[in-house]
């Protein structure tokens, strides 16, 4: 099923992004204009969980939260 395929697509674009932001990526740097369209991409989802999140001592754990999610979400579409 398609939708499946893009949803498993957008799990690795926030796995991507998860593992980029703890690398520092300059604005000159070949990857900048990488780290801005996974940013661009995720960010609409990422920003209200972490809103709803309690802070976690600086640890974002929006990404995993939605990961789980739509993990959920393509084993309902599976079946």
């Amino acid at each position: 099923m398609i939708l499946v395929q893009l949803v498993q697509l957008y799990v690795f674009v926030i796995f991507a992004r998860a593992i980029l932001s703890f690398f520092p990526i300059r604005y000159d740097s070949p990857l900048a204009p990488v780290v801005a369209f996974l940013h661009r991409i995720t960010e609409p989802v990422l920003a209200p969980i972490r809103r709803v999140l309690p802070p976690m001592g600086g640890l974002d754990l929006s990404p995993l939260v939605l990961i789980i999610g739509l993990q959920v979400l393509t084993s309902i579409l599976v079946r």
